[in-house]
């Protein structure tokens, strides 16, 4: 059985990981917003049948219940896709999965800000190595070109030139993931009896209508879509395998070991994405993103602290009665 989670953890990540390259393709393809609208809309409607199928109700029925599946789809899906897709028009996919593993960093902060978690002085560190990991990712002041060395990456950051070039993409995708640990953080409060899979699927069709309407405010349209084959199965990719099929599994792992070591999943997309983008289009990302990368695992790990201790206590334990 054991062997058994490792695998869905191991495999969740990799879908998780490859969906920032199968983005990174179909921006060639489709307008951002309402490419992430569209995969959407096709996920929401299989977890939705999904819902119907396995659960006693498949659709929310109180106000509360129409809350949380309401501010999940603003924030969990509808503002966090749109910043990312927006994002990814500038910075890489695994770049954009590194800025995404500050996540757990920043619902942290949300909810010591929000539902007053109290805050110690590790967890300002963390929350400082977090940010200190984006500022590396973002790389402010490097210009092109530059050799790939750590040391000289460091020595040319300038922060004063982080309002340019990858820069905004960098500070587009951070917003993503600020509405992604703000959405989780105000539904932690919100108690129903609505299943996960319920709560997924209308929140996956609501983020969908929302991206829609911000996609035609921005000027996109459906008609400037090219399809291709490979503009076809990039949707279908993301909208049944990474979207639909990863969420079904991301909740059975829920239940299984519980939301502490889930997070985790976070710090394996970034390495997944970098191997594929490099296998599929031969992007990898430089010394200075990986040093990021690390620093904010290291944020996450010192906010984390209290949760790892038992689990790290227990495996010792089961370590020495064998």
């Amino acid at each position: 059985m054991r062997r058994q989670l490792v695998g869905a953890f191991l495999l969740l990540g990799t879908l998780w990981g490859s969906s920032f390259v199968a983005i990174d393709i179909g921006l060639g393809y489709f307008p951002p917003i309402e490419f992430a609208a569209l995969r959407y809309l096709i996920a929401g409607v299989v977890v939705l049948g999904y819902a119907w199928y396995s659960t006693p109700q498949w659709y929310p029925r109180s106000h509360r219940e129409w809350l949380v599946a309401g501010i999940a789809g603003s924030f969990l899906i509808g503002g966090h896709h749109a910043f990312l897709y927006l994002g990814q028009q500038h910075v890489s996919g695994p770049i954009a999965a590194v800025i995404v593993s500050l996540g757990p960093v920043l619902t942290a902060l949300f909810a010591a800000g929000l539902l007053d978690n109290q805050v110690t002085s590790m967890d300002f560190v963390g929350f400082a190595l977090g940010f200190l990991g984006v500022f590396f990712v973002a790389q402010p002041g490097v210009p092109e070109g530059v050799g790939q060395s750590l040391a000289v990456r460091f020595l040319a950051l300038d922060p004063g030139a982080l309002l340019t070039g990858d820069g905004i993409g960098v500070a587009t995708v951070f917003l993503g993931a600020v509405c992604f640990a703000l959405g989780a953080v105000l539904t932690q409060p919100i108690e129903t009896s609505l299943p996960p899979r319920t709560v997924q699927a209308w929140a996956m069709l609501i983020g969908s209508a929302l991206l829609f309407v911000a996609g035609l405010v921005r000027g996109e349209s459906l008609a400037a879509i090219q399809w291709t084959p490979i503009a076809g199965i990039s949707l279908v990719y993301l909208g049944i395998v990474t979207g639909a099929g990863a969420f079904l599994l991301y909740f059975e792992l829920l239940d299984r070991i519980g939301p502490t070591q889930i997070n985790l999943i976070g710090y394996l997309e970034p390495v997944s994405a970098t191997v594929l983008s490099w296998l599929l289009l031969g992007d990898l990302i430089d010394p200075l993103t990986a040093c990021g990368f690390f620093t904010i695992l290291a944020g996450f790990v010192c906010i984390q602290r209290r949760s790892f201790v038992p689990i790290i206590a227990s495996r010792f334990d089961a370590i020495s009665f064998r």
